[in-house]
């Protein structure tokens, strides 16, 4: 049996507002889950909050090889992660706070 690397969890959030929420662009925000299959074992949620709904966090819950992790600035670069980071700046006219978190 091979060796199984060791997986590491992490918790991205993306926050942001949309100041003109439409059916379209969350439609368009949840069909996008397919692409963070990139990023191995991955869950995707988006979240409205209650008190202020033009605010969301889109949560990204995935697993990655630790030697992968490891790398994560490298994979930042990554043309195609680069390419969907672009895409978010461009519809979203604020700023995008973007955490990366583990569990304690």
């Amino acid at each position: 049996m091979a060796n199984q690397e060791k997986q590491v969890r992490r918790i991205v959030h993306f926050r942001f507002t949309l100041p003109d929420v439409s059916a379209d662009m969350l439609g368009m925000m949840k069909s996008a889950t397919p692409f963070f299959g990139m990023f191995g074992n991955a869950k995707v949620r988006l979240l409205r909050n209650v008190d202020d709904p033009k605010r969301f966090i889109q949560e990204i819950t995935y697993e990655t090889p630790e030697t992968i992790e490891t790398s994560r600035q490298k994979a930042a670069s990554d043309p195609m992660v680069q390419a969907y980071l672009a895409t978010w700046r461009t519809m979203f006219p604020g700023a995008i706070e973007i955490d990366v978190f583990d569990e304690a």
